[in-house]
């Protein structure tokens, strides 16, 4: 028998998945706020890093953002002289972004902000823990077809 008390148990699981999501992104963001970046910024740069152009739609399912908000995001990276758009030559329907050498310079800096948070997460979690969650996550990622 389902009870009240139990959905209540069942559903808190989301919220308390939600509250470690918020506490991590939000001591990242707070971080790379020092450095005037955003996590959503560090995330796109991180993809682009590899040298490669990618279509916005690989772009914005890495960043985990929505088509529109991606747009905003590489909107105002552009105007930061951190990425450029390009056609795709091989399907002109299509735009790749790329990290400028500005873009690279920025995504040294702020990765190296995010791994001293990191580090600090780790040390107030430990590291054992950390593993396990991370796995846990990626299988159960996995399972929810993410």
């Amino acid at each position: 028998m389902t009870t009240a008390a139990t959905v209540h148990r069942d559903l808190d699981f989301a919220r308390l998945l939600t509250l470690v999501e918020r506490s991590v992104v939000q001591k990242l963001g707070a971080a790379l706020k020092a450095d005037n970046a955003t996590i959503e910024e560090w995330r796109v740069l991180s993809l682009l890093g590899d040298g490669n152009g990618h279509p916005m739609t690989e772009v914005a399912e890495f960043a985990v953002l929505s088509p529109p908000s991606l747009t905003k995001v590489i909107d105002r990276m552009v105007s930061l002289t951190l990425v450029h758009r390009r056609v795709d030559e091989a399907d002109r329907r299509r735009v790749l972004v790329f990290a400028t050498e500005r873009g690279r310079q920025a995504l040294e800096k702020w990765t190296a902000t995010v791994e001293c948070q990191y580090k600090d997460i780790v040390d107030a979690i430990g590291g054992e823990e950390i593993a396990l969650l991370r796995a846990l996550l990626v299988r159960v990622s996995g399972r929810l077809g993410q």
